[in-house]
């Protein structure tokens, strides 16, 4: 098989707007993307030292066998048709919109007397179809409303004019229980039923502020006639919309018209918010996953999602807002990034809701598989400590001591997030005399790793000194006495402030308090000072209690340890009969005890 040669190909493709297709050599179509330039767009997958190609790119450019271009007139038409090609093809390397439902909608039949009910089918016969409704249950919310406001027939007679003079049919049980007003019969006229259906269209559309005033119109009008019938009704009507309105999300009347977009994404997901505003009314929402495919930016994810429920909900919206500037260009719609405002707290709404969905739908991938949280953590991990690889194996190193005495060291171990207590380890200090926190983390550090490397046991990829700087700085002089100081990641971490170092880092890194990275950490820190604690206090107590028994005359340190490791506490050597004493001691040193303890 000849071998591609991507230059050729190259020459061929115009400065121009489009969409371009990549395929293989089984001539099968593994990628879509559309370009404002498509020559510099495609030259860009070629380029070797291109920030932007990433494994799976450098995969995927790995496939490309051929090719193939569409030129349209301008950038946004590249968007469209990159949209439709996407759902058409369904590219192994194009993102994926996870979105299998067919959501419903209400439909106005185009029918004599029209009837309006939900469908989950659209038929092109001339009806109206409004939605699509994300919720099931806020669209039979809205027909429940829409019914108890306006009376409307459900049967499906074919209510022609010739039909209804012929008298071919009667009233029933709805017409008798008030939920229809009769057409069948004359008793509704046509004018009067297709003026109530113009005033569901503007309530579904989110209009309510104009049906208002019409009904308040309405309604005064019947009072001074005194037609005291029609004005409870009509009050009853006006009551049921302005509950309706209450409950709606409500925001500056003024806007009018607009698509709301927002965006959460992490390393393999991305979530993308919709919000429909008609006249000062939230009316749609609705929030879809993305499964990344080539570590796209959220720009080129956001761009494909606004084409899609642009394309579903078949908004023609003038004006859509979003959180930062996309490369995108059409003179028939205006982008806002705002500020401050109205907008801003739209914006706002929009963001709050892809944030929780996005928690929920990673707290339920998580529950059905434990390893995606570790993925995730590690991988954050990695990004905020500014490592190079991920912090699989991570030890924290601590230590305790008693104004100088007892000095001991702790190391704790975790892996893939999770304690290792196996893996745990403490240090009797050898080469420290005094107080001297710095030569004792030296020491301990310098022992551990030793250890490792004679053992050929794999060293972490991360070292956490409990500490700030000049604990740092000793642990960082072990790790360069055995050489390894650039094969590990070492930070120290300060308690006042959680404050991150890096060797020779002026600055402290600060993490977000709230992030799970600096959870692991502190946990990590919490976790080897508990350690250290533990360990240091035995030590203590066990030299207090040696230092209580060498008091007794005669007695002395290695007689006083022996009696202590098998007797355990000061208390059960005074309890223990002569018989056991004398197993370790002399008769000399056994009556001597015996007057120690008698006094």
């Amino acid at each position: 098989m000849e071998k591609f040669d991507y230059r050729e190909a190259l020459k061929k493709i115009p400065k121009r707007p489009g969409v371009y297709q990549f395929w293989n050599s089984d001539n099968e179509l593994i990628y879509i993307g559309k370009a404002k330039n498509l020559k510099n767009r495609v030259t860009s997958y070629f380029i070797k030292d291109n920030y932007r190609i990433n494994a799976k790119t450098r995969a995927l450019v790995g496939k490309i066998n051929n090719i193939t271009f569409t030129i349209v007139d301008t950038e946004i038409d590249a968007w469209l048709l990159e949209n439709s090609l996407i759902k058409k093809h369904q590219p192994r390397y194009n993102v994926m919109l996870k979105d299998d439902k067919t959501y419903p909608w209400i439909v106005i039949k185009n029918e004599n007397f029209p009837r309006i009910y939900w469908t989950r089918r659209i038929i092109r016969d001339g009806s109206k179809y409004l939605g699509p409704y994300a919720s099931v249950s806020m669209m039979h919310t809205m027909l429940d409303m829409v019914r108890e406001i306006y009376p409307l027939r459900t049967c499906n007679l074919p209510l022609t004019e010739e039909n209804i003079k012929a008298g071919k049919f009667k009233v029933c049980l709805e017409y008798q229980i008030g939920n229809c007003k009769g057409p069948c019969q004359s008793y509704q006229s046509e004018f009067d039923y297709n003026d109530s259906i113009e005033s569901i269209k503007d309530i579904l559309n989110g209009k309510i502020g104009g049906v208002m005033k019409k009904l308040k119109s309405d309604l005064d009008q019947a009072v001074s006639e005194m037609n005291f019938e029609l004005a409870h009704r009509l009050k009853r009507q006006f009551d049921l919309l302005e509950r309706y309105q209450s409950k709606s999300t409500i925001v500056n009347s003024s806007i009018t018209d607009v698509d709301v977009f927002s965006i959460a994404s992490d390393e393999k997901h991305a979530f993308v918010n919709f919000l429909k505003i008609m006249n000062g009314t939230v009316i749609q929402t609705q929030t879809i996953e993305i499964r990344k495919k080539l570590d796209e930016s959220d720009e080129e994810l956001l761009s494909i999602a606004i084409s899609e429920f642009r394309s579903r909900f078949k908004s023609q919206s003038k004006e859509i807002i979003v959180p930062f500037e996309l490369e995108l260009e059409d003179p028939g719609i205006k982008f806002t990034v705002p500020k401050l405002g109205e907008k801003k707290k739209l914006l706002d709404l929009s963001q709050k809701n892809v944030t929780f969905f996005k928690r929920d739908k990673l707290e339920q991938y998580e529950k059905l598989n434990p390893d995606h949280r570790t993925d995730r953590i590690m991988e954050q991990m990695m990004k905020d400590l500014r490592m190079n690889q991920q912090p699989r194996h991570i030890e924290c190193f601590d230590n305790s001591n008693f104004q100088g005495k007892y000095p001991v060291s702790a190391i704790v171990v975790f892996k893939d997030g999770r304690p290792s207590k196996k893996d745990y380890r403490h240090f009797n200090v050898k080469t420290v005399e005094g107080p001297n926190d710095f030569a004792t983390m030296e020491e301990a550090v310098y022992r551990r790793y030793r250890r490792l490397l004679e053992e050929g046991e794999p060293l972490p990829q991360l070292i956490i000194i409990d500490g700030g700087k000049g604990q740092l700085s000793s642990a960082l002089k072990s790790l360069r006495l055995l050489g390894i100081e650039t094969q590990v990641t070492v930070i120290g971490i300060a308690k006042r402030l959680e404050e991150i170092f890096y060797p020779g880092d002026q600055y402290p890194l600060y993490l977000d308090k709230k992030s799970e990275s600096l959870k692991i950490i502190q946990q990590l820190r919490d976790e080897a000072h508990r350690f250290g604690i533990t360990f240091h206090r035995k030590k203590r107590n066990k030299g207090t209690l040696v230092t209580e028994i060498e008091k007794v005359p005669g007695i002395g340190k290695t007689s006083a340890e022996k009696l202590l490791k098998h007797f355990k506490s000061v208390k059960k050597v005074k309890e223990a009969s002569p018989e056991q004493l004398l197993q370790f001691i002399n008769t000399k040193q056994l009556k001597a005890l015996n007057e120690y303890f008698e006094n």
